[in-house]
């Protein structure tokens, strides 16, 4: 896969999901446009949580222990630039690393993960 095609497929569900790991609580209207992005994708919940911990969280994750990174709004440019680097390189062994580390990766965000799969399943009607 190459970077357009990254892009085109995911691009805009990356974009969605960022706020996640913003300095504020994801608003209401985030939560309901990461569910319109989401849907539109026709995921499960297993290739939405993969994605959060192998495609997002890796990069995302240092925004948050930066000192010098964005709190309130990422640069979209910039931030697609580098999903699309490390997704490029997601493969083999670094993918397996990924795996093993996600729990680390993903820890600060979780219970705004859990909060927008709630919404999801609301939304599919699965509760």
């Amino acid at each position: 896969m190459n970077a357009q095609q990254l892009v085109d497929e995911r691009g805009d569900l990356w974009l969605a999901l960022a706020p996640l790991w913003l300095d504020r609580e994801p608003s209401e209207r985030d939560y309901a446009h990461m569910v319109e992005v989401i849907e539109q994708h026709g995921l499960t919940f297993k290739e939405l949580e993969w994605i959060f911990r192998l495609e997002l969280a890796p990069v995302m994750s240092r925004h948050q222990l930066s000192i010098a990174s964005e709190w309130r709004k990422f640069d979209d440019y910039k931030l697609m630039k580098q999903l699309v680097s490390h997704n490029l390189r997601l493969k083999g062994w670094r993918r397996k690393s990924w795996a093993l580390f996600s729990g680390l990766t993903t820890m600060m965000v979780r219970h705004r993960w859990v909060a927008l799969m709630q919404r999801l399943m609301v939304t599919r009607g699965e509760c």
